[in-house]
């Protein structure tokens, strides 16, 4: 009776721990397949903050596979978490707040590929008394980090802004994307003396995007307005959403006013843009990474069909174009104005495999020139641009096509001779916090 009835238990037991395990085996192979594809095709180099796991420490529990709001970036193989798809993280963070043991620690760069960084207190102060840096200039690219980062930081402005006495503005905000938007109204918010430049329009690189690009993955808070809660938007309408809280709030904004330098005086810090001197207790960047966009160094590139940002496809419309570049911009406006009709786009990279561009770039890229919609040279470089036409060396081999427009998107090149010269301390990273 005893063996009958242990029987009768351990059967469903039996049944339901085969199925888990079966399950289990299945997501493994899935991570396994998923890592090795990315090994074979050279995508194995974050693009900045990604996590390093402790596989003595790790549980293989899943949670922080659970936790990743980008999916298929971290998986289970042999009953422990691997970084699988390295190229597709973009530093959310809410693996290391998922895991139960602490298994899990963020870095930048890694040992084949270093990132250079100002170096930040966790109060965001330089090693320059009152000056301090917030968002992708500080490493965390993710538009919601950066807004959470532009609001902090002003939170330390504040404490900092107490402690001395004088007259002139409290704080100089340099910058006005995500972090700069947040740190703006936090300063209105607590009634400082502040002003705001951009050099450029609203929106820092977020108005660089593509049209149509999905930006903004979290819910997050903005001072004087509260929690907003978009998971996915639009450029567009990010964009159209800020404009109203400006509008609203009555934030002001210098805009076309580039800051030549900073000094330091007896009166605090010394903001100099090409019309004004601005004294302030603190200064805050929020400049982002992207600085002076890369060249190419090629003849022919000072004519004016050459841009390095995409602005509307639309422009576009019936024209021969060629995109440079292999990162998530590039891809994303070479498929935009390939979707156009009566357009033909082609799309220049000099490696052999987009490393730095998403999962769903790179199938839609493959996808259209599977279809014949977009012309992919890879491993390719362009030699020479002319009026009607442009030379691409792809191994030796020149490839002549006709043109209309070049648009580069080969990233910037990361303000460091600025920073130094304001005496802001930078280092290289190698996969260190």
């Amino acid at each position: 009776m005893t063996d009958v009835t242990h029987f009768i238990y351990l059967t469903p037991m039996l049944f339901i721990w085969g199925i888990y395990y079966g399950l289990r085996t299945r997501i493994q192979r899935k991570a396994a397949s998923i890592r090795d594809e990315a090994l074979k095709s050279g995508l194995t180099q974050p693009a900045s903050l990604h996590p390093v796991m402790n596989s003595s420490r790790c549980l293989g529990c899943g949670s922080c596979v659970s936790a990743c709001p980008e999916k298929s970036v971290l998986g289970l193989i042999d009953n422990k978490s691997e970084l699988v798809n390295p190229t597709n993280c973009i530093g959310h963070g809410a693996c290391k707040t998922a895991c139960p043991v602490n298994a899990i620690t963020l870095v930048f760069g890694t040992t084949e590929r270093g990132i250079e960084l100002p170096i930040v207190a966790p109060d965001f102060e330089t090693n320059v008394p009152g000056l301090f840096i917030a968002g992708e200039l500080g490493g965390m690219g993710l538009i919601r980090n950066a807004i959470e980062q532009g609001r902090q930081a002003m939170t330390s402005i504040i404490v900092h802004c107490r402690k001395i006495k004088g007259q002139g503005l409290d704080v100089v905000i340099v910058g006005a994307g995500p972090a700069g938007l947040s740190a703006s109204l936090a300063a209105q918010e607590s009634k400082l003396r502040f002003v705001t430049l951009e050099q450029d329009t609203f929106g820092g690189t977020v108005s660089h995007y593509p049209r149509g690009k999905i930006v903004m993955t979290a819910p997050v808070t903005l001072p004087l307005v509260g929690t907003v809660k978009f998971r996915e938007i639009s450029k567009e309408s990010l964009l159209e959403f800020w404009t109203d809280v400006i509008r609203k709030t009555g934030v002001q904004i210098n805009y076309r006013e580039r800051v030549e330098a900073i000094t330091t005086t007896d009166r605090g810090l010394e903001v100099i843009t090409p019309g004004n001197i601005y004294h302030a207790k603190c200064v805050l960047l929020t400049i982002g990474r992207r600085g002076t966009p890369r060249k190419l160094g090629v003849p022919g590139e000072d004519s004016t069909k050459v841009v390095y940002r995409l602005i509307d496809p639309e422009q576009y419309r019936g024209q021969n174009v060629l995109v440079v570049g292999g990162g998530d911009s590039a891809l994303e406006t070479a498929i935009s104005i390939a979707e156009l009709s009566d357009t033909v786009v082609s799309l220049s990279y000099r490696s052999g495999a987009f490393s730095r561009a998403k999962e769903k770039n790179r199938q839609k890229v493959e996808d259209m020139k599977n279809s014949g919609a977009l012309n992919v040279h890879m491993n390719s470089t362009v030699k020479e641009i002319h009026d009607d036409r442009v030379e691409l060396d792809q191994q030796g081999t020149v490839i002549v096509s006709k043109n209309d427009a070049v648009i580069v998107c080969a990233g910037g090149i990361l303000p460091t001779p600025f920073l130094k010269e304001i005496g802001i301390q930078v280092e290289t990273k190698y996969g260190t916090q």
